[in-house]
């Protein structure tokens, strides 16, 4: 029988959990850098593997969710950076893959098509718009929390949120 030391409980507990408050969270949140279902399930999993290893390290200077989040962001960065994603052709998200299981197909394909122009106009956005868009309205973050994950200045999230907003009010207006 292996025997785990009580930090490695203690670690694996905290994954567990993180796992199961933002799992969801942190999927959404790369699924808006990568635009593909599967590829941002692939990215969560290394995202938590990432964390796990990690783990040790964090020195609770900010919470976790801030921590979590930061590595999140830089890890799908990183992979749009690679070569692998330059030069490797993906697949077209699978929308039904996202289907919640207590709606109807017809209610969720209503309401991505509801939703389609608002997201084709977010996604057209450079990444420095399109994350403070996604975490202001989709995470509900604090202009202090989303400076903190983004470690930026607390005014640049201010201005890149108005300039963000602008963008998107004149794309909906062509459209």
């Amino acid at each position: 029988m292996d025997s785990y030391s009580l930090e490695q409980i203690t670690d694996e507990a905290i994954i567990d959990e993180l796992m199961g408050d933002y799992g969801q969270d942190i999927l959404h949140l790369v699924l808006q850098y990568v635009h593909n279902f599967s590829l941002a399930e692939d990215l969560t999993q290394e995202i938590f593997l990432k964390c796990f290893k990690a783990l040790p390290t964090f020195q609770y200077q900010s919470s976790l969710k801030t921590w979590l989040w930061r590595i999140a962001i830089n890890h799908t960065k990183d992979y749009l950076k690679s070569w692998y994603a330059k030069n490797v052709e993906t697949t077209a998200d699978d929308l039904f893959a996202q289907i919640e299981s207590g709606h109807g197909v017809e209610q969720q394909v209503l309401q991505n098509f509801q939703d389609t122009e608002l997201a084709t106009a977010v996604f057209t956005l450079p990444v420095k718009y399109r994350e403070v868009i996604y975490l202001h309205y989709y995470e509900e973050q604090s202009m202090k929390e989303m400076a903190a994950i983004l470690q930026i200045n607390e005014n640049t999230v201010k201005t890149r949120l108005r300039k963000a907003k602008q963008l998107l009010k004149k794309q909906l207006e062509r459209a």
